[in-house]
């Protein structure tokens, strides 16, 4: 009797609960079976209302199975629902899939490796597969949990540790692959979510880097090793969410790594922070980029305070970034990055500055001098970040990076700038000037502008030659190295170094073109300006043999590049000035070159008298000059650098304290229009044509454009004599204007008058004098 009731009820249970139980063997270790399976299957997609149930039902089951710690009767559950959940696609199958999740929880919620390398697999499955139609209400906070919490995983077996974090690391992949392209449904890229899923694969990757840091580098791993790899498989999950990551949550991926790297104190050293960060570059869309280098460059604000290895760590995984950004589009930042490091190029050289004034003996002294060191490793990596930017720029862009940087190195005496130097002191200032130049160094470096005053252009030509007067040799080098890179179009200065004499110059193979007429209006505006500061650089005291160098490399390519037959002729003039020469091979070696910049160099012991012959001869030069059709007349005039405010910006004495200004007058230099006749009489009619002012405007307009015209254009000498003749032929003008309408007043004690070569005084008596009415009383 009770064996034929208990058939009755196991025959009024629903359908569906018997087929679920038909597929539990009685022995676990039997597996499904596959006969009851396929029942089980064939019913469920023939009634797919009732998949709920089904799903319910061995949920239940799985649940006690893995309280009473069943684990083969669990398998067989998830083997079962894994099966159905492939086989059915329909609408119906949401409300199975909220029953499988909640199996799936159980089993990575159960302290057991097995069921939660189980129920991972089993979420892996589920998240490849594609459904109709997305689940807005579903959401998957507690495995993005779980899954992070398993690559974290801390176990005493290395090979099960290894096992779990794969499982982890392969449940955060299915997370992102089921949520990632949806954007109505709730979206993992929430910074709750961000914050959990990047450390979570930055930490894999880096404690494997760091093992093979230590065994050195393995062998490449095949397929099956990759996916046993922890570090592997974290690295492909990072970039596939990396690749998915939109403009609007991209900078919710990539904060999560500052944080972690920033935790662990990975800037110094930053090798795997170098590694992350090409990762992120080349897995995000070209196009997002930019936002990349914001984020970096916010951090390096945000760390300013930091030791100066954990900044150059920052700086350099700044120049990794732009170096790949820049090979597609950097966008909107440009003026920011230079910005942002020129700010901190200036906190770092303020930093040493503090540190040296503040360093004291002992071991704060060592200290000190450490600090420093690390500081100058900050420094060298914003002037190579600031390079590597720049010269990767379009040519628009660089120049206006080049206006940018020249517009913050402080210029004593001027304001222009727009750096703050307050807080550095001259050490300070000196420092950044150098560091600046330096960077300007680099962004010029490579940089072919078709014409001259392209690079140069007058704003930041005269800003540039300014600290070309300073009193630092190094400064003076850095400004001629800049002049170089951008007069140098045709890459002739590896051929021009060392000065020394050339018997031969065809044997250089130099490149030239033949000058522009842009270039020609360039150094009549300019020419001057550039010959003065040679000049000027040649005597400065403190010179060390690469000045000399670089000075003979400009004279050298401003002749390649610049010279016309009137800059030949200012050449030669300004070379006669400085004298370096050819003759004194054989009775003056000490005067040449290759014998004064030996390290050891005999000199004579006076140097005061020398003979003319060894010495330029205008004569001859002119004699050769004229043989070649140059116009010779200004050969005889010698050079005298101009006067300009730039020695007192400069911080050093007067020109015309220490240089004899001598003008010769050429014979052809005063126009014929100009000289006026001394026998012209003079009358009321020439005076009033004189000051007559009715003449056309159009003529007047033309004047002065010729006017202004000579006055950019001629040479300092010309003008200058020019200017002398007209204001004596003033002066003399106006004493005889004088001398005719002025007589002197009478006086008592006699007016002087010459007669017949001889000197009278005429005595007026006082009575007789006619006086101003307020004078008399």
């Amino acid at each position: 009797m009770p064996t034929r009731v208990c058939c009755c009820c196991s025959a009024l249970r629903p359908r569906y609960k018997r087929l679920v139980d038909n597929i539990f063997p009685e022995d676990p270790k039997d597996g499904l079976v596959k006969a009851d399976m396929e029942k089980l299957t064939f019913y469920a997609v023939s009634a797919p209302e009732k998949l709920d149930r089904i799903g319910s039902y061995l949920a239940e089951r799985l649940s006690r199975d893995v309280v009473r710690h069943r684990s083969g009767y669990v398998l067989i559950a998830m083997e079962a629902l894994d099966q159905l959940l492939m086989a059915c696609h329909s609408q119906s199958i949401k409300p199975f899939v909220e029953s499988f999740l909640h199996m799936v929880a159980k089993l990575l919620e159960s302290g057991e490796p097995k069921l939660q390398v189980l129920g991972t697999n089993s979420f892996v499955k589920f998240a490849n597969i594609e459904e109709d139609t997305p689940s807005y209400h579903r959401r998957y906070d507690f495995f993005v949990s779980r899954f992070s919490a398993m690559c974290h995983s801390c176990h005493s077996d290395p090979e099960i540790r290894t096992e779990i974090r794969i499982a982890g690391i392969r449940g955060i992949q299915g997370v992102v692959r089921k949520t990632v392209n949806d954007e109505l449904r709730a979206t993992i890229w929430e910074p709750q979510h961000m914050d959990k899923i990047v450390p979570s694969l930055l930490f894999n990757m880096q404690k494997i880097e760091e093992v093979d840091s230590r065994i050195g580098p393995p062998p490449s791993p095949s397929a099956a090793d990759k996916e046993e790899n922890p570090a592997v498989l974290a690295e492909n999950c990072f970039r596939e969410l990396l690749g998915r990551a939109t403009f609007g949550n991209m900078n919710n991926a990539v904060r999560p790594v500052f944080a972690h790297l920033d935790h662990h104190k990975l800037w110094d050293p930053n090798e795997f922070a170098v590694h992350c960060f090409k990762i992120i570059m080349y897995s995000i869309q070209a196009q997002y980029s930019h936002h990349v280098i914001q984020e970096i460059l916010g951090h390096l604000d945000a760390r300013k305070k930091d030791s100066p290895r954990v900044r150059a760590g920052i700086i350099q995984v700044l120049l990794e970034a732009v170096a790949i950004a820049a090979k597609g589009s950097i966008g909107p930042t440009v003026l920011e990055v230079f910005n942002t490091l020129l700010k901190h190029l200036r906190l770092s050289v303020e930093f040493e500055a503090n540190d040296l004034q503040g360093g004291s003996v002992g071991s704060a002294n060592l200290n000190t001098s450490t600090k420093d060191n690390d500081e100058k490793i900050v420094q060298n990596a914003i002037i190579q970040t600031i390079g590597f930017f720049g010269s990767n720029l379009p040519d628009y862009q660089r120049s206006e990076i080049m206006m940018f940087i020249m517009g913050k190195v402080p210029v004593f005496g001027t304001s222009t700038h727009t750096l703050d130097i307050s807080q550095l002191g001259d050490l300070g200032t000196r420092r950044i000037q150098i560091m600046l130049l330096r960077s300007l160094l680099m962004v010029t470096s490579g940089y072919k502008a078709k014409t001259i005053v392209t690079a140069l252009p007058g704003s930041f030509l005269d800003p540039l030659l300014s600290p070309s007067l300073m009193e630092d040799y190094e400064l003076r080098q850095l400004v001629l190295e800049v002049m170089h890179n951008l007069m140098d179009r045709h890459d002739n200065r590896a051929k021009l170094r060392g000065i020394r004499i050339i018997p031969d110059v065809a044997d250089l193979k130099i490149k030239r073109e033949k000058i522009c007429r842009q270039d020609t209006s360039f150094m009549k505006k300019n020419g001057q300006q550039l010959y003065r500061h040679i000049y000027l650089g040649c005597k400065e005291e403190d010179n060390v043999q690469k000045n000399y160098e670089l000075l003979y490399t400009s004279l050298a390519l401003i002749t390649i590049e610049l010279a016309n037959e009137e800059v030949v002729i200012d050449l030669i003039r300004l070379a006669i000035a400085l004298q370096v020469i050819e003759i004194r091979t054989m009775e003056a070696p000490y005067f040449l070159p290759e014998h004064i910049f030996r390290e050891k160099c005999m000199l004579p012991k006076s140097l005061e008298k020398h003979d003319k012959s060894l010495c330029f001869l205008t004569n001859k030069i002119a004699e050769s000059l004229g043989g070649s059709g140059y116009s010779v007349e200004r050969l005889s005039v010698p050079y005298v650098p101009q006067v300009t405010d730039e020695d007192r910006l400069s911080r050093r004495k007067s020109i015309v304290d220490t240089v004899s200004i001598q003008v010769d007058i050429l014979p052809n230099s005063i126009p014929s229009d100009d000289v006026v006749s001394n026998t012209e009489e003079i009358t009321f009619e020439a005076l009033k044509k004189a000051i007559d002012t009715s003449g056309m405007e159009e003529q007047e307009k033309e004047k002065r454009r010729l006017v202004i015209e000579k006055f950019q254009k001629a040479p300092f000498e010309e003008i200058a004599a020019q200017c002398e003749s007209k204001a004596n032929l003033l002066h003399d003008r106006l004493a005889q204007i004088l001398e005719l309408t002025i007589r002197p007043p009478p006086s008592p004690s006699g007016t002087l008058t010459i007669t017949s070569g001889h000197a009278q005084y005429q005595s007026v008596p006082v009575y007789e004098m006619k006086f101003p009415d307020l004078c008399v009383y």
